[in-house]
């Protein structure tokens, strides 16, 4: 049986000012922005990943602190590349720090407004064979196709 981590839940204080910096800034896609009643729910996913984050107003996401997220990972094929990306949408990074010479010891980090911390490593293998193959991307929909070539 697989057993797949898809969502993460990720505490802010401000879900507009949340959504400006995951969308706008570090560049997930606005999956969806849901409101039901009195609650509010919103999923963002980095592109070229199975698993999203949601912020929100639901209980389970009230539980925790804002902030009090840290050191969740991310991967890309180019530390150098992504870190300018960031910096380039005005995203505070820490500087690119080499623990291994070898693949996956590279590392920088940001963190979000509320101070979830986040950690990104370089895995250059992810270049040339993506986690998710870009044909494999059509059940997020047409609009995460395109955004995902872009």
């Amino acid at each position: 049986m697989d057993w797949t981590l898809e969502v993460v839940i990720v505490p802010v204080s401000d879900l507009d000012r949340a959504i400006e910096f995951y969308r706008d800034r570090v560049g997930f896609v606005l999956d969806h922005d849901t409101h039901a009643g009195d609650q509010r729910f919103v999923q963002l996913t980095p592109r070229g990943s199975g698993c999203s984050i949601v912020i929100g107003t639901l209980p389970a996401q009230n539980e925790m602190a804002p902030g009090s997220l840290k050191g969740v990972q991310l991967i890309v094929a180019d530390a150098e590349a992504a870190r300018a990306e960031l910096v380039g949408r005005g995203v505070d990074c820490g500087e690119i720090m080499v623990i291994d010479p070898r693949d996956g010891g590279t590392f920088f980090g940001f963190s979000d407004p509320d101070g979830n911390s986040w950690a990104v490593q370089q895995i250059t293998a992810r270049a040339a064979q993506p986690l998710i193959p870009h044909e494999a991307r059509q059940r997020f929909g047409a609009e995460q196709e395109a955004s995902d070539r872009a």
